[in-house]
């Protein structure tokens, strides 16, 4: 059981939904969970997000119309997980408004919280922080999860031309920022 019919098949079927959820969660847990990191930067608050995103899955799975892949569909949930975590947190709608107001996170990536990679890690992440939310959540879904622009365009709910923009835009300035330190 690996396909999305597979496993979405043996869940509604009460003597193998365990199985299937399980086979499920080994499948996508780990891309869920760094999709979710990559958005709320802390480790505590994307593993919260990560388990309530599968709670999600679990009560929402026999429903799935198929419309698209399964791990669109659990990225999308992950996505809007997260979105909402961020607005619920403090009363912010984004992270762009935190560095409207002057907020700088990057202060985290130098401090080493959470951050366990090498200074060329570091230094990327602190350079994703600084991008806009459009363009660091294209680019992380692009470059880290290696997702076509067509199965993003169906996450974001943005068009395809536009996704190609903000990502080669963010190449750019991550490029320029990677160069000033």
């Amino acid at each position: 059981m690996h396909t999305d019919k597979e496993i979405i098949v043996a869940f509604k079927i009460e003597a193998t939904k365990e199985r299937a959820f399980k086979q499920l969660l080994n499948q996508f847990k780990q891309q869920v969970y760094w999709q979710i990191r990559r958005i709320v930067i802390s480790h505590d608050d994307a593993d919260d997000l990560c388990q309530n995103v599968f709670i999600k899955v679990w009560q929402k799975l026999g429903e799935f119309r198929e419309d698209s892949a399964l791990s669109s569909w659990l990225y999308r949930i992950a996505h809007n997980e997260s979105l909402s975590f961020l607005r619920s947190k403090k009363n912010l709608t984004s992270l762009d408004e935190v560095m409207d107001r002057g907020g700088d996170l990057s202060h985290l990536v130098d401090s080493g919280v959470n951050f366990d990679g090498d200074k060329i890690e570091a230094k990327l992440q602190k350079a994703l922080l600084l991008l806009p939310e459009k363009q660091r959540q294209t680019f992380n879904m692009r470059y880290y999860d290696d997702l076509k622009y067509e199965e993003i365009s169906a996450i974001l709910g943005t068009s395809v031309g536009a996704l190609k923009a903000n990502y080669h835009l963010a190449v750019k300035k991550i490029e320029e920022s990677l160069k000033r330190d």
